[in-house]
This record gives structure tokens, sequence and C-alpha cells, in this order.
């Protein structure tokens, strides 16, 4: 088929988290842990090939159902819409290789990298694909996953902040001066769906006035490298936090212990994730005992946001 490139692609997404305590919804961080995703597209021989190493193997078989594959396909028809073509029905099979490194299901943003790396791998095989431009792609991904706040970070890489307008959704990438972070992972697994059941319709107003504070003050304690005592006020929260605590009895204990301890910790979106804005180091340096179930993961802040990683375009092309 004529304008199509034939050579399989690869696309590099970070884990994100969200939330980071007061900025329900809107901040979000990017994380130097990456899923690798490649995908190759046919218009010869139909049917659907998914290969996947580490996390996710459970659903290697869901072929069109994957979300990857889903995405993929809604992509290429929506630059078809840019362009007035018609070339995505031309897709028959479609191979997709994936190496997950990012935890499935435990609030660092599995589901928005793989949202991320559909769009920009269809961005890429598209020979019409620069025509959807950042702002499409993070408009596409936003009304894919519900919500900006993971995409975003996934998207642009550091520290972002996203809101939603009458236009689409919007960001703004800051460059985080807290340059690691530590992610403690559990075994057990939480559904975004049932996290957010648990969230009250209203809030009263003290609660949701001192999170906008708050929030406003993580910014500036993470773009310009406050004191830890200031970080540690910054990431307090009334919203959404104590709400979902019965769901991840665990999680919020240990968040509790942590900031007791004086690491600036939070549930990681919608959790049961619980990431520390301190090092390694200084963890230890608690004598702190995690206890049995929890897989500790010393990040950086991923400078960038996914990326291209074979062929002829960079990141966010």
């Amino acid at each position: 088929m004529s304008g199509w490139r034939p050579a399989p692609v690869t696309v590099q997404v970070p884990a994100t988290s969200a939330n980071l305590g007061p900025g329900f919804d809107s901040l979000g961080l990017a994380l130097g842990l990456w899923d690798e995703v490649t995908v190759q597209v046919g218009t010869a021989v139909a049917g659907v090939s998914i290969e996947v190493e580490g996390e996710g193997t459970e659903v290697a078989e869901r072929g069109e159902r994957h979300l990857i594959v889903k995405v993929l396909r809604q992509t290429l028809e929506a630059i078809d819409g840019l362009a007035s073509t018609r070339m995505a029905g031309q897709v028959q099979g479609i191979g997709l290789r994936c190496v997950n490194r990012i935890p499935h299901s435990r609030g660092l943003g599995s589901s928005s990298a793989a949202i991320v790396a559909g769009i920009l791998a269809a961005r890429h095989l598209h020979p019409h694909g620069h025509l959807l431009d950042d702002e499409g792609a993070l408009r596409l991904a936003t009304a894919i996953e519900g919500h900006p706040d993971n995409v975003a970070p996934c998207l642009a890489g550091g520290l972002t902040v996203a809101w939603t307008t009458p236009g689409g959704p919007r960001l703004v990438r800051l460059e985080s001066q807290v340059k690691q972070v530590v992610a403690f992972v559990p075994d057990q697994r939480l559904a975004t769906e049932r996290a957010r059941g648990l969230l009250p319709e209203t809030v009263p107003h003290g609660d949701a006035a001192a999170n906008a504070g708050r929030a406003a003050l993580l910014i500036a304690a993470l773009s310009q490298g406050l004191a830890s005592d200031v970080l540690l006020d910054a990431t307090e929260d009334r919203l959404h936090q104590d709400y979902r605590a019965p769901a991840m009895p665990e999680s919020a204990e240990l968040v509790a212990r942590l900031r007791a301890n004086g690491a600036p910790a939070v549930i990681s979106g919608a959790g049961p994730t619980v990431l520390a804005f301190t090092t390694a180091a200084q963890v230890d340096s608690m004598g702190l005992k995690v206890g049995n179930g929890w897989h500790e993961y010393p990040l950086d802040v991923a400078p960038h946001g996914a990326r291209i990683q074979s062929g002829d375009v960079g990141a966010a092309r």
C-alpha cells in the first residue's frame, strides 16, 4: 500500500504518578520506569499477534480488545479524519510486542502509558501522522483515558499541570528540582474505577480551600527545590486519600508512617502505590520496616516523555 511505512516502530513510555497529594486530577510526574512497545502493521495478512514480556502477560490473548490495539486503530482513524483519507481500514494485521516494566493497576499510569504508546505509534506509522500535533495527541489521549493528569506527564515528561477547557485539555510542563523519588509498590492491585467510586460527590469548602493552597505550594516546592519540611506541608491532602483509605489500609498506614518520619509521602494516583519525595538512602536512614508484600523502587524523575526509539521521528513529533 503506497505511503505506509512497513518497518516496525518502537515507542518508549514512562510510568507516571498523578495527584501527588493535593493536586487531584491536575498534577502529574513522569518517572524513570519505562515500557517499550513495538508495533508493526500489515495490509496483506489479517489478525493480531501480541507478545508480552513482564507485566500484563494475562492480557496478551485479547487481540483486538487489547488496549494498545484499540488505541492504535482509533488513532489511525482520527488521522484519516484529519487527512480526508481512508487508510486505517486497510490495516488488516497488527503485530505488537510489549516489554512492560510499569506495574499494572497500582497507580503508576500503566493504562496512560499504553494509550500514549498506541497514539505515538499510529502517528509515526500513518503517512499523514504529522497532522496529529501534540495538542491533538493530548486531546485524544485524554478522551480515551478520561482525564489528563497521567497522560500529560507521559507525553511531556517532568512535572506537569493539566487542566481542561471548552476547547480541550491543556498542559504546562515544569522542571522539577526534586530529581529522585521512591515508589513503594504492593503486590495487590486496585482498579482505578473502584478507587474513584469511593469519592464523595461533594466535599467541605474548607477542605477544598486547603487543597488549593497546598497544590499551589507543592508546585512551588517541586519547581524551586524548597526545603523538605515545606514539601511535607505541601503534600497534605483532604480531597481523596482519606476517602480511599478503606480500599488500601496498608498504603494509608505506610503514608502515615513515612510522614511521621518527615518524608513527604502520598498515594500515587488512585493507589495503592505509595510515592515518597525522598531517596532510598534517606528511607534506609529512618530504619523504617516496610514489611513483606512491598517492592521498593528508587526512581528518577523522567526528564522527557514518551518518544520514538526507532525510525526517523523524535519525541512528540
